[in-house]
């Protein structure tokens, strides 16, 4: 399953960041349970992680929402639709 599958729905914040960094094999073998704090304390991976998914959502990849919590999704337009090379 990739990125686009698991977020497929609106997700808040922590499971977005969980699951892209799932995506990029930081969280292999781990639930969320073992790594929420990465997503809850103040540091650089969970920032990281976080700065990511705004940058997918500045590239046109996601979609962001701040209500009723801070979510992201998967366009449903393709990402790559408008880009030139």
């Amino acid at each position: 399953m990739g990125l686009a599958d698991a977020l497929a729905e609106w997700t808040d914040v922590d499971g977005a960041q969980y699951e892209l960094g799932r995506t990029v094999s930081l969280f292999t073998d781990r639930t969320f349970a073992q790594v929420k704090w990465v997503f809850w304390s103040n540091n650089p991976l969970g920032q990281a992680l976080c700065d990511m998914l705004h940058a997918l959502v500045e590239a046109g990849v996601l979609e962001y929402r701040d209500e009723p919590d801070h979510q992201f999704r998967w366009k449903t337009a393709a990402p790559l639709d408008g880009l030139t090379a």
